[in-house]
């Protein structure tokens, strides 16, 4: 990545012409997401709240949760990262996803260094370029704190990157990288399920590429590193009620009961749809019809990365060539794998707009997916290059072009849709300053609204979830639900003309315009004179 260049005066590292471009386009993604998160684009949500809910917790040291409150199999590494900051400076959205911020620059630098070292320089800055831009869907899962995918993927990059250089023999503490690489994949698997196949793969190449260093004091340190990341899951899951163990939950989540959808449905939601999404070449909105070509090509890349790792493997002449080749099967098996999970599940078809974020960790895999076209492309402008050829490689660069059109469209889509997200997180936090302004304390409202009116009032008011019937809803934390229970004249914040307005509406009858005090945004703020709890 660097030559070292003397002078007289002093000597610096010097950066190739590569590496110069990856480092201006990585510091441009860095950038843009650095004023996103100033911004707090994308919008906030009541799942990303009660990650800022535990956060504070931490902080305050009232609590060390393990889990996100009510999802028992997703950790709360992101809450954890948070929670100095938050201790430091008190609740707010910018605060709460700084650390996802130095996790992509830290995704970003490993990308570099792993597609450089497998692949080629230029291959490595292209991909930064891509791995640069951001539509909506592609920052959602980068920089808000919804559980998993900002930790997990620069762990599974830096393991990748700690097996090839332990099988080069480049690696002179050989016992302290393995206790990281085991480290690395306890925290991980501890975050985020999700990323199960990628550690698989990351833990055969680490067997295939040093399995020496497996025996003794560094796979003992291996099996120790592992044990401590993944300890507070162990931990939790030995003291879990029937049924409340994170294998059980995240089976529950997985597969829902009565809902079977066909398998070309899975695959034109997991597929056409989901890997557009997932790479950054849709809008949030979804995929067009002309979009869902990416998603069709996806596989074929796959199988020619594939292939041209295993010609690489035979016509390697040393053993850190093999390694490389066989770091990039790993790749190539960990998006398969991946993928077919995900189209196996039936979120595929049932949401795949929802449900694309499960695929985000595809990007670990971008420069093998890439790695065919990028390889065509280049053999085209050689001298002698047989017509054919040339013929394949212009097509193979019109790919590269239009994918990387496609991800900058999706990505000015997303800007220019920034200012009706800034005026939906405006209104959230007028209406709870409005709430505050009524002297509420403890309320009743629907699940996207409670958790995030909770974390924008830093827990001066409370709020329990209630369904479209008034009755209890998703209830994370209980302690908020027994709170507002026990409040003798609670207040309600519903939008309007829902379901549960027009329910507590019938509910309190004639005095109910007298028990509106504010209404913000599309929702109403109501304080009845007395207490409305119908499932009583």
């Amino acid at each position: 990545m660097s030559t070292p260049v003397r002078d007289r005066r002093r000597w610096r590292p010097a950066l190739d012409r590569p590496a110069l471009v990856a480092l201006l386009l990585g510091a441009a993604g860095v950038g843009y997401r650095l004023v996103l998160t100033l911004l707090t684009l994308p919008a906030s949500n009541s799942d990303e709240a009660t990650f800022g809910l535990a956060a504070m917790h931490i902080a305050t040291g009232h609590e060390r949760p393990v889990f996100l409150y009510g999802q028992r199999y997703m950790g709360m590494v992101e809450s954890y990262l948070a929670a100095p900051l938050i201790r430091l400076a008190g609740p707010s959205w910018p605060l709460l996803r700084l650390p996802l911020l130095v996790l992509y620059a830290i995704f970003l630098w490993l990308a570099h260094r792993l597609t450089r070292r497998l692949f080629s320089p230029w291959l490595a800055a292209f991909v930064v370029g891509l791995l640069a831009l951001g539509s909506e869907r592609v920052v959602r899962d980068q920089l808000t704190a919804v559980g998993g995918r900002p930790e997990v993927k620069p762990a599974v990059l830096a393991m990748l990157l700690i097996a090839v250089a332990l099988g080069a023999r480049r690696v002179r503490h050989r016992w302290l990288a393995t206790g990281v690489f085991g480290l690395l994949a306890g925290v991980a698997l501890w975050s985020d399920w999700l990323i199960v196949p990628y550690l698989a793969v990351a833990g055969v190449v680490l067997l295939w590429a040093a399995p020496r260093d497996l025996i003794g004091w560094p796979g003992l340190l291996l099996v120790v590193g592992f044990l401590v990341g993944v300890s507070p899951m162990i931990k939790d899951n030995l003291v879990a009620p029937d049924g409340q163990d994170s294998l059980s939950v995240f089976r529950e989540i997985s597969t829902r009961e009565g809902v079977s959808p066909s398998w070309s449905d899975r695959l034109h939601g997991g597929l056409l749809e989901g890997v557009p999404l997932a790479s950054g070449v849709c809008p949030s909105v979804g995929c067009a019809r002309w979009q869902e070509w990416f998603g069709l090509l996806y596989p074929l890349l796959l199988v020619a990365a594939a292939a041209l790792a295993l010609v690489a493997y035979r016509r390697a002449a040393d053993r850190s060539a093999r390694v490389r080749a066989v770091a990039v099967l790993a790749l190539v098996a960990g998006a398969a794998l991946t993928l077919l999970a995900y189209v196996h599940s039936p979120l595929a078809a049932t949401d795949p707009l929802g449900n694309a974020r499960y695929l985000s960790v595809l990007q670990i895999s971008l420069p093998a997916v890439l790695w065919p076209l990028w390889l065509a492309a280049a053999h085209a402008v050689r001298a002698g290059v047989p017509v054919a050829a040339r013929a394949g490689g212009a097509v193979a660069g019109l790919v590269l072009a239009a994918f990387t059109a496609a991800a900058l469209a999706a990505t000015v889509a997303f800007v220019a849709d920034a200012p009706g997200l800034r005026a939906q997180e405006r209104s959230a936090r007028e209406l709870a300053d409005a709430v505050r302004r009524a002297g509420l304390h403890e309320v009743y409202g629907d699940y996207w609204t409670c958790n995030r009116l909770i974390f924008n009032t830093g827990e001066a008011v409370v709020c329990g979830v209630l369904d479209g019937n008034l009755t209890p809803g998703q209830n994370r934390y209980p302690a908020y639900w027994k709170r507002v229970g026990r409040a003798a004249r609670p207040g309600y914040v519903l939008a309007v003309g829902s379901s549960a307005e027009r329910a507590l509406r019938r509910w309190l009858g004639a005095r109910a315009d007298a028990a509106v005090v504010a209404e913000v945004g599309g929702y109403r703020v109501y304080h009845p004179e007395s207490a409305v709890r119908p499932w009583r």
